[in-house]
């Protein structure tokens, strides 16, 4: 029977505790301004770390009634100033309600508060503004819809700490790309905001960091901007430099250190000076270590690697700082079973967030491996180097599945340089195996399947990378695992970089004349579908070069060539393209026409014969006297094979 008793039990609760939230908001409309007041105030008591009473009130409409006190004329602005509050403090309960805050337009109606005189109540609004524009279901454009709204935010800068940390948030968390930069850059957020890093305020100091961190991210207007910059006597990467100091709280060398990083990047301060070797990196490496909380660890990881990711000195530099390589490793065994962490909240955290972690760290190995083989060779031979990779290619989260490719993609670069270079099998050969042996062409055969553009060009292109002068047997497995209807469906994606990409891979597949005949002899017919396609579309320069270069590879071949000749459309178009305008198609179109005429080839005289028929040796005579040295040559060259 006490099972039974439950439900009207529970009811009960529920009604009265919307009961107890409706009197609330009753009060809201007492005829007594008094007793109006008071009402606001003891709602503001009840909400306060409530979110069930916070949703009651929502639901029992609260919310426009507070708005319409906020907004009445005859409203006290000790009223207006507490309905600031308790909107402030529904908007600091789930995203649900700022969602019905949203719906009911607070943000023009707190908005217009900041033009009152009264600087408790334009604090008030802007507290609540934070919080509201802090809340990722917020749309950072309902800050710029009012063109008077930016300049108005810039003049209350001075009027107080709270508004100089409450707007300072708005900026940074409302600034997304480079029209907001403008705009904010254009209303002087520079000058209203660099005085403000030398505030007593610690807030007010962070605040203003932030600001400048979000202003200078690859913007070098700002940034040069921000490098002439004086402060009481200082040059602002100075002062940035100060606060990126062991002593600092954490938060505050972070946000310097990606200050600094984001102007190097963006020109305004060079790679080899002092502040970005000796401080910015030295600090971002050290918020790697497994003593720093984990988001502390990825924000430190991705801005290294943001970093270092042009310049090969200080890829170099911070692969020898506090051991790096090593303990990136840690990055993947986090939280381990004998974890540190004895709070049961940050447990649960970061298990929830531990993917970040292992994003971080193969982003930081792509930067570190981009150009220098020495530490590509460390990254390689790093503990279950290649295992983690493949994991991390069949990972769940889109993000560490695009790292991870980026970083086998940065690894296997050393594939083709070391092939090109030093033909260096000792290194290649053995990274070739785990490659292979790890499936990883498989995981990236499926990633230039995914809808994300990002991972399809990143799969291709890390295929490409593979294919090169490698030995048929890796060109044959690429072939099988990509199979040729996913590479001619690649061949018309719509991301020029995917198409660049596969033809990069298929004239990989298609080198040296075994090869070159293989393949054709399988896939002869789709792949020249496939390049008549391309060359009679409406494709860039760049596009049409790579497939006329593909054109020649197979005109390298030895059975391989006779699908040109026999095929008079394909013909015509390289014809054509020999007389076309621009330099670059017609050397590609004179390579394709020098390896089907070449005289030490058997069956070269029928081939001479009906290229001459055609008129090319014509077109010859005339490109030989091009004032462009490489045609020029190219053509002579052509040209003796027939009077050889």
């Amino acid at each position: 029977m006490a099972c039974l008793l439950e439900t009207p039990i529970r009811m009960s609760v529920l009604s009265e505790v919307t009961a107890s939230s409706r009197h609330y908001v009753d009060r809201l409309f007492d005829p007594d301004p008094q007793k109006v007041l008071q009402g606001v105030i003891d709602m503001k008591n009840a909400v306060i770390g409530n979110n069930k009473q916070k949703a009651n009130l929502i639901v029992l409409g609260a919310v426009p009634r507070l708005l319409y006190l906020l907004q009445q004329e005859t409203s006290s602005t000790e009223l207006k100033t507490e309905c600031a509050v308790v909107l402030g403090s529904l908007a600091m309960g789930t995203e649900n309600n700022v969602k019905s805050l949203l719906d009911c337009h607070i943000i023009p109606a707190l908005l217009q508060g900041l033009l009152s005189p009264d600087l408790k109540f334009i604090e008030a609004c802007l507290r609540c503004l934070r919080t509201i524009f802090t809340s990722p279901v917020t749309p950072e454009e309902l800050l710029y819809t009012d063109a008077t709204v930016i300049p108005h935010l810039m003049a209350l800068l001075s009027r107080s700490r709270y508004t100089q940390e409450y707007i300072c948030q708005i900026f940074s968390h409302c600034c997304k790309g480079p029209d907001h930069q403008t705009i904010l850059f254009n209303h002087g957020a520079v000058q209203n905001i660099a005085h403000l890093l030398t505030s007593l305020s610690y807030k007010v100091r962070m605040q203003a960091l932030k600001c400048f961190s979000v202003l200078a991210f690859e913007n070098p207007q700002v940034s040069m901007t921000l490098v002439n910059v004086l402060v009481d006597g200082e040059l602002l990467p100075q002062i940035f430099v100060k606060m990126l100091q062991r002593d600092k709280p954490i938060e505050m060398q972070l946000t310097s250190a990606k200050c600094l990083t984001y102007m190097c990047r963006a020109g305004a301060i060079r790679t080899d000076d002092n502040c970005i070797v000796l401080k910015t990196l030295p600090c971002l490496v050290r918020m790697c270590s497994k003593e720093r909380l984990l988001e502390e660890r990825v924000e430190g990881a991705e801005t290294l690697a943001y970093l270092i990711e042009p310049d090969v000195e200080l890829q170099r530099i911070a692969s020898i700082t506090d051991h790096l390589i090593a303990m990136l490793a840690d990055y993947f065994k986090y939280p381990s079973s004998v974890s540190a962490i004895t709070d049961i909240k940050r447990l649960d955290h970061d298990l929830k967030h531990a993917h970040e972690l292992r994003q971080a760290a193969f982003k930081l190995y792509a930067s570190l491996g981009a150009n220098d083989e020495d530490i590509r060779k460390k990254i390689i031979e790093t503990e279950n180097m290649m295992d983690r990779i493949v994991t991390g290619l069949s990972e769940s989260s889109v993000k560490v599945r695009l790292a991870a490719v980026r970083c086998l993609h940065s690894l296997s670069r050393s594939v083709q340089q070391l092939r090109t270079s030093f033909q260096d099998h000792a290194v290649w050969k053995p990274l070739m195996k785990p490659i292979l042996e790890s499936g990883a062409v498989e995981l990236l055969c499926g990633l230039t399947q995914s809808e994300n553009p990002a991972l399809r060009v990143n799969g291709i292109w890390a295929l490409m990378n593979m294919a090169f002068q490698a030995e048929q047997k890796i060109k044959a497995d690429i072939l099988r695992s990509l199979s040729t209807e996913q590479l001619f469906r690649l061949l018309s994606d719509s991301d020029l970089n995917v198409l660049m990409k596969t033809l990069g891979l298929l004239r990989n597949l298609l080198s040296t004349r075994p090869h070159i005949d293989k393949i054709m002899s399988t896939h002869g017919k789709q792949i020249m579908q496939a390049v008549t396609l391309i060359l009679e579309g409406e494709h860039n320069i760049e596009v049409k070069e790579q497939t006329l270069c593909i054109l020649a590879n197979i005109a390298d071949g030895t059975t391989a060539k006779e699908l040109i000749m026999t095929n008079d459309d394909i013909l015509q178009k390289i014809k054509y393209y020999m007389g076309h305008s621009h330099v670059k198609l017609q050397l590609a179109a004179m390579f394709c026409i020098s390896n089907l005429i070449w005289n030490e080839e058997e069956g070269s005289q029928e081939r001479q014969d009906k290229l001459r028929d055609m008129g090319i040796v014509d077109i010859l005579h005339k490109l030989s006297q091009s004032p462009d040295t490489n045609l020029c040559d190219k053509a002579k060259t052509a040209l003796q094979q027939y009077l050889a």
